[in-house]
């Protein structure tokens, strides 16, 4: 399976997504997939799930590498570091420390106790060995993978999300789902230097945030039919996007496509939705065989590939005619 590079070779636009192929399918996994990471490169992909298995995947050839267990502490929001041989997850069972697993060997590296409730936010910093959690228990942690110590505790009103920009150098917060603050990593201590509110959304949470790759848009996913796009300098709401469905009312991952010109959604009818960050305006669908909830969805930061999940994980690449 070879998919082209987005630089050069193939330019994305709402036709050639929308017509996007399903080349693979697996059926690894007898539980929900609960995360898809990608690498930096984007030559290998991994995923968790709530059976407690992670599968790490081959980009190039479009097949499974290998397999490893967590039954012992379940895993949830499993992240690469900067190495393709390791990772970080979030526990779901017997506590809430998160873990750093060598995937090579299948052997924990160090544990990152602290939060007292579920984890619910996990990232990875884009440049350096720092990561950021958050949790319900109103805390954002900031952590540095060579110690067990946590470097850094925010106390929030409220259960937050939080996100690195691709830098490295800045992270924001969402709390109370009308809230979005931003920190200069090197004196977060000091408070955010950048605090804006928004309208709530009546009956709906805000559940993940993702800075676009340029830098310039923040994305607010959410477990209602609403996504949140922001203006990353000025603090302005520019787009709600909207037409995806989202029965149940549960957490629904988006993706930016790598030129952060679209956001991709799934939805509770099988379907994926396709809009345009410049504009706001749904570009459209793709028709899958997921059957029903697609609550994950990742695009590859290096080539047209696109991954999404209910138990099953499908794969997806541009038309012939690309």
């Amino acid at each position: 399976m070879t998919q082209p590079p987005l630089t050069g070779q193939v330019k994305l636009n709402a036709d050639l997504l929308t017509r996007s192929i399903c080349t693979k399918s697996f059926n690894e996994n007898e539980q929900r997939i609960n995360s898809i990471d990608f690498t930096a490169d984007g030559q290998t992909m991994l995923t968790s799930s709530d059976d407690d298995q992670i599968v790490i995947y081959n980009c190039n050839t479009g097949t499974k590498n290998r397999a490893v267990n967590s039954k012992k502490y379940g895993v949830d929001l499993i992240r690469f570091t900067h190495n393709s041989n390791n990772g970080i997850h979030c526990s779901t069972k017997i506590d809430d420390t998160i873990r750093y697993l060598s995937l090579h060997d299948n052997k924990y590296i160090r544990y990152f106790p602290g939060h007292t409730k579920k984890v619910l936010t996990l990232c990875m910093s884009p440049q350096d060995d720092m990561f950021l959690s958050g949790s319900e228990d109103k805390t954002i942690r900031l952590w540095d993978l060579k110690t067990p110590n946590c470097q850094g505790v925010m106390q929030v009103a409220s259960r937050a999300v939080a996100a690195f920009d691709p830098d490295g150098l800045i992270f924001g917060a969402g709390i109370n789902s009308q809230c979005v603050k931003l920190y200069d990593l090197r004196s977060f201590d000091k408070g955010p230097f950048m605090t804006w509110q928004f309208e709530q959304e009546p009956h709906c949470d805000w559940t993940g945030m993702k800075f676009s790759p340029d830098g310039k848009h923040i994305m607010l996913t959410t477990n209602g039919e609403v996504i949140k796009i922001i203006d990353a300098f000025k603090g302005v709401l520019t787009h709600t996007l909207r037409g995806h469905q989202n029965a149940k009312r549960l957490p629904l991952e988006a993706t930016f496509t790598p030129d952060s010109q679209f956001v991709l959604c799934g939805s509770s009818n099988g379907l994926i939705n396709l809009w345009s960050v410049e504009n706001g305006m749904h570009q459209g669908e793709i028709k899958t065989d997921h059957q029903g909830l697609i609550q994950q969805i990742s695009f590859n930061p290096r080539f047209f590939l696109m991954a999404t999940a209910c138990t099953k994980l499908n794969l997806w690449i541009p038309p012939d005619d690309a």
